[in-house]
């Protein structure tokens, strides 16, 4: 028999013989050796290719000895794979109450022939083995070995991770923006997504075990009047008019607006009438941190503002670990940043003003404020749209988000609450911008009423509106011009174009006027957008007296929306509204005839309220009487 058939005849054999373990009860799943199995049969199989085991072979010490099912000693757990390069099946044993990890292994020949056989030098050169590492019971079950680095590539715009490289986010879109990390069983001190543990490792940690509390325990000894931070005089009772009462402590406050608007300058005199503490127990520090300008340009706008305070401590820091523990060495009465896009944290993916860092950052200071007790106020850019820039989750995180509005042209400031978990969302600041600061308005009914008006008795053209805005009322003009013979068929501005097409066609069906061949230019004083339904009947009115060429007397104003068949309906808060008029003297009102049942039990001293039901009604009452 030549050479070449030996060898045929071997290989056939060493395959059979692999293939047909010597075992008399079958193994159901070949790869898997059963724990609670003790038959010595176990130890002369044979088994093919390479294979581990999921569960537990259990032996004991003494080579060929077997376990006593009634004792209640604990055999050791034993792993068996099989070694290409030995050519053996090796066991390997786990003491109870320890985790065995790669590496460190006791690999016995003796114990691995005697339990399960042998296997002769010759059967190392069947096949292909693929070589199998001892893994310990954690890396079966957490499917992660110890110390294993993965890699992952995170965006530094959104933080968006994937598991691989792609020229640009998946998620955001934006290219070039996927940084390669590394992420492995050590976080190196991140908690929380990549926050720092260093954030947090100072607060102040209550003793003993903390339990839920009930409500009564929580309420016991809290007044609403005292619990709050109060702001005094008339600048501090317009922000707390807007924050519901005042500020709380450990609150959270967001104030955005546009470029220029008046972010900082407003909180630098919240920060100067909370360090003065004129109704809340004398002087305290309040810490005013700026990510945008330096502690001499900060003090420059505070001695032009006539801020004369000792206990306002200024600090230039981008950096929200150094601002806190500064913070937490003065114990301050509030903590301001200004503004919360400069600010970043280490160890968290992107840079300052990016989605994640945003994120993070107010997170922490929603810790610290928690903890602490010590209300944060922060200050958010916004985006050409109007909206804070960042994750919509910030406007989540915070307590309270503010918005601060004002025409370019304009020296007149609204503060406006869009979120309030301490009050309502109704409430509406007003202020002037001087060379000084923000001075409140006294009385903001009044302050888009024009001049010129106010001093002359009649003027064609021009009506009187009252809308409302949060809880506040305020008087509005209405200009209104109609020429016979011009290029320009319709000039809208201040009231949407739909809407004043509207009041227009039903004039003309309605109450029979002959505005066809007409040029009508309208026009909000002050610049500001009418949005509210109540100032239809004005703008008709407006209409109607430029028309007619009949003046409106200056004592009358105009409550109520027109509807397609002409009619005047009513609006919602209609007594206060009336309540308003009469506040600033005018003497007569138009309201829908509606609306005068609700009001019968309510005296207006001095002042006539006139219910009309439709337009032609309002034309009578207006233009034939004077």
């Amino acid at each position: 028999m030549q050479i070449s058939d030996m060898k045929a005849l071997r290989s056939l054999s060493l395959h059979k013989h692999f293939l047909s373990p010597t075992i008399r009860n079958p193994i159901p799943d070949p790869f898997r050796l059963s724990s609670h199995s003790h038959s010595p049969t176990l130890q002369n199989a044979t088994f093919s290719r390479n294979f581990h085991s999921t569960s537990f072979l259990f032996t004991s010490d003494a080579p060929n000895s077997r376990i006593d099912p009634s004792s209640d000693a604990k055999p050791p757990r034993v792993w068996t794979v099989f070694d290409p390069v030995s050519g053996r099946i090796v066991t390997q044993k786990v003491k109870h109450g320890e985790l065995q990890s790669e590496g460190e292994t006791q690999k016995s020949s003796s114990e691995s022939g005697d339990a399960v056989g042998e296997h002769s030098p010759e059967e190392r050169s069947y096949g292909s083995f693929r070589k199998v590492k001892s893994v310990g019971l954690r890396d079966v079950v957490g499917n992660k070995k110890k110390g294993r680095v993965k890699t992952l590539w995170v965006c530094s715009s959104c933080g968006h991770t994937e598991g691989q490289w792609w020229g640009m986010c998946r998620s955001c879109d934006a290219p070039g923006t996927m940084t390669e990390v590394l992420d492995g069983d050590s976080n190196d001190g991140k908690i929380g997504g990549g926050v720092s543990e260093k954030v947090g490792s100072w607060l102040p940690k209550k003793e003993g075990e903390v339990l839920p509390i009930r409500l009564k325990d929580v309420q016991r000894g809290i007044s609403n009047q005292e619990w709050r931070f109060p702001l005094p005089g008339l600048f501090g009772n317009e922000v707390a008019r807007v924050l519901g009462g005042g500020l709380v402590p450990g609150c959270l406050v967001l104030v955005g607006g546009d470029p220029g608007v008046g972010k900082s300058t407003l909180l630098l005199q919240v920060a100067a009438l909370i360090s003065e503490g004129c109704d809340f127990g004398g002087p305290a520090p309040v810490v005013y941190v700026s990510g945008e300008e330096s502690i001499e340009q900060i003090g420059n706008r505070a001695d032009r503002m006539d801020i004369k305070t000792e206990e306002l401590f200024l600090y230039s820091s981008t950096d929200i670990e150094d601002i806190i523990q500064k913070a937490h060495i003065l114990s301050p009465r509030a903590l301001i940043i200004d503004s919360i896009q400069t600010v970043y944290l280490n160890n968290v993916t992107g840079s300052a003003g990016g989605l994640s860092q945003v994120k993070e950052c107010t997170s922490a200071l929603l810790r610290f404020a928690k903890k602490t007790n010590i209300p944060v106020l922060l200050i958010g850019h916004v985006t050409k749209s109007g909206e804070i820039a960042g994750p919509r989750v910030l406007e989540h995180i915070v307590d309270v988000v503010l918005y601060m509005e004002g025409e370019k042209y304009s020296s007149h400031r609204l503060l406006r609450s869009v979120k309030n978990r301490f009050g309502s969302t109704d409430e509406l600041g007003v202020f002037e911008m001087s060379q000084s600061g923000l001075q409140a308005v006294v009385n903001p009914s009044e302050m888009f009423l024009s001049e010129e008006y106010a001093g002359s008795e009649v003027l064609a053209g021009l009506a009187v509106a009252v809308t409302m805005d949060g809880s506040r009322s305020f008087l509005i003009e209405i200009q209104a011009l109609c020429v016979s013979s011009s290029t320009v068929s319709r000039q809208v501005n201040g009231v949407q174009a739909s809407r004043a097409d509207m009041i227009i066609s039903v004039l003309i069906k309605q109450a029979g006027l002959k505005l066809q061949e007409n040029a009508i230019f309208l026009n909000v004083v002050s610049g500001i957008t009418l949005t509210e339904t109540a100032g239809d009947l004005a703008i008709a009115a407006a209409i109607c007296s430029s028309f007619l060429e009949f003046p409106i007397p200056n004592n009358i104003a105009f409550i109520g929306e027109i509807g397609l068949a002409g009619e005047i309906r009513t609006v919602p808060r209609m007594d206060k509204r009336i309540h308003t008029v009469a506040k600033l003297g005018y003497k007569k009102c138009i309201i829908p005839k509606s609306a005068e049942k609700s009001l019968a039990t309510s005296v207006y001293e001095g002042m006539t309220v006139v219910g009309c039901r439709n337009l032609k009604e309002v034309i009578n009452n207006v233009f034939t009487t004077y």
